[in-house]
């Protein structure tokens, strides 16, 4: 049976996933939202290779005994970076310590990431979804580059979503000013918009030594979506976990476009864990592409910069 291009997202979640053993011993990883779910998985699976870790999250409590338990089962270093997505002067600010604390990045995986059901406006004003699943992503992308492109060849790594295919993204009104919000629409909304702006950082980086990638991690169990009302959280952990699979799928999948040496070259493109696929056209319009680069700059104030 041969799958339309919107529906091989079917066919790939059930598909063979590819897997690398490669060591990564020595290399240095960034990774965002790194205190539960899918960082927190990729976190481990990366050390368990070898990998030195650089946890950006937002509770320090709560990572102090992660990177103790870390430290202790593997020989790896763990750092500890604290960032609050939703602020942007916290972001920069974590940019900023990680810029100057280590000679080298040799690998960014962002996987900071929040669903909605209500529209939330953060303090600057921006609906939260947009801020933290992509303007937020797209700062600290930006302003780890030249660290990542001193440091080449490395890789960045967006864990996306199939959630993209919610919704576009609508310049004239990101913030859902004029519109009837809806947690879907926003989510989709600001993978939309990720989407959209690695395709004009892979045009930035090509020739750099510096690959850009996304990955859907997969229908498996995180805590996201658990910012909700009660509703929502019992209905996510009654009915919705059933169909969910262990999340260190996910992290196998993020190991393979981190570590192994297929995919050194490859760039800008969208993974449904480790199979390259297709995303919704409205993600892939050429014409939106630098005006939702350059609205991104002027949201996250680096135009001015």
């Amino acid at each position: 049976m041969k799958f339309p291009d919107e529906l091989m997202f079917l066919k790939n979640g059930r598909a063979k996933q590819k897997q690398t053993s490669l060591s990564m011993t020595g290399l240095l990883t960034v990774v965002s939202g790194a205190t539960s779910g899918v960082g927190l998985s990729t976190i481990k699976r990366l050390a368990k290779a070898g990998s030195n870790i650089v946890m950006v999250c937002r509770n320090q409590a709560k990572a102090e005994p992660i990177k103790r338990a870390i430290e202790s089962q593997y020989s790896v270093s763990v750092d500890i970076v604290i960032a609050d997505f939703m602020v942007f002067d916290s972001v920069k600010s974590a940019a900023s310590l990680i810029n100057k604390s280590y000679d080298r990045i040799d690998v960014l995986i962002n996987s900071v990431g929040i669903h909605s059901t209500k529209k939330i406006y953060t303090k600057d004003g921006i609906e939260s979804s947009f801020c933290v699943n992509h303007l937020s992503v797209f700062l600290f992308t930006e302003l780890l580059l030249d660290k990542l492109i001193k440091s080449a060849p490395a890789r960045i790594i967006h864990v996306s979503s199939e959630g993209h295919r919610f919704s576009g993204v609508n310049l004239k009104d990101v913030n859902f000013k004029r519109r009837i919000y809806t947690g879907l629409r926003g989510y989709g909304q600001s993978k939309s918009a990720q989407l959209l702006a690695m395709s004009a950082h892979n045009e930035l980086l090509k020739g750099t030594g510096v690959t850009i990638n996304a990955c859907h991690p997969g229908a498996v169990k995180t805590n996201i979506g658990n910012n909700n009302g009660l509703l929502y959280r019992v209905f996510s952990k009654v009915i919705t976990s059933r169909f969910l699979k262990d999340v260190s799928r996910a992290s196998d999948a993020l190991y393979y476009l981190a570590a192994d040496p297929s995919m050194q070259a490859i760039s800008g493109k969208f993974f449904h864990l480790t199979i390259e696929e297709k995303p919704a056209k409205h993600a892939l319009t050429h014409d939106l592409v630098n005006p939702v680069y350059n609205l991104s700059k002027v949201m996250t104030g680096l135009a001015n910069e």
